[in-house]
C-alpha cells in the first residue's frame, strides 16, 4: 500500500468515525426517572434524539444480563436511571440496582468493554434537565469512545458473569 493510499483511509477512518451516531438505550423506572424523561420532553428540553427509553416499575428490576444483551445487540451505550436513594417506591429497589451495576462493571471489565458505555443515575419526576443533560453528555461520551466493538462471540457462556 502506498503512502497516499494510507493517508486516504485514514482520513476515511475519521470520516466514519464523525459521522458515528451512537445508539443509547436507556431504562428508567415507571415512578421517577420516566416522569422526569417525560417532563425534559413537555418542557421541550433539547437533547439527542440518540436515546430509546424502555419503561420498567423499578430501576431493581435491571438485571446485569439486559444491559450486556443490549450491547451485544447493537446499542453503543446503556443509562440505567431510578429514584433517588430513599425515594424508592419499591423501598430497597434503587439500591439492589446499585449493587448490581457494580457486578455490572466487573463484568464489563472481564469481557474488555469500557465501562463509560454503561452509567446509572438517579432522577426524580421533577428532574427534565437533569435527564436531558445526561442524555447529551452520554451521546458526547460514547461519541468519543467510538462504536462499540462487543461482539455475541465475546459471551459464549455466562459463566464470566459469576462473582
Amino acid at each position: 500500500m502506498s503512502e497516499v493510499e494510507s493517508v486516504q483511509r485514514a482520513g476515511e477512518a475519521k470520516a466514519d468515525i464523525a459521522s458515528f451516531d451512537p445508539r443509547i438505550l436507556v431504562f428508567t423506572c415507571n415512578w421517577c426517572s420516566y416522569a422526569g424523561a417525560d417532563l425534559a420532553g413537555t418542557s421541550r428540553l433539547q437533547h439527542p434524539p440518540n436515546a430509546r427509553i424502555i419503561r420498567t416499575m423499578c430501576s431493581g428490576r435491571i438485571d446485569p444480563i439486559f444491559v450486556l444483551e443490549a450491547l451485544r445487540d447493537g446499542a453503543d451505550g446503556v443509562i440505567v436511571t431510578g429514584c433517588h436513594p430513599g425515594d424508592c417506591h419499591y423501598v430497597k429497589g434503587n439500591f439492589r440496582a446499585e449493587k448490581r451495576f457494580h457486578f455490572l462493571k466487573m463484568a464489563l471489565k472481564k469481557l474488555g468493554v469500557e465501562e463509560d458505555r454503561v452509567r446509572l443515575a438517579w432522577i426524580s419526576a421533577g428532574e427534565g434537565e437533569k435527564f436531558s443533560l445526561l442524555v447529551k453528555d452520554m451521546v458526547n461520551r460514547v461519541k468519543e469512545l467510538g462504536p462499540s466493538s462487543f461482539k455475541p462471540s465475546k459471551i459464549k457462556s455466562m459463566e464470566v458473569l459469576t462473582p
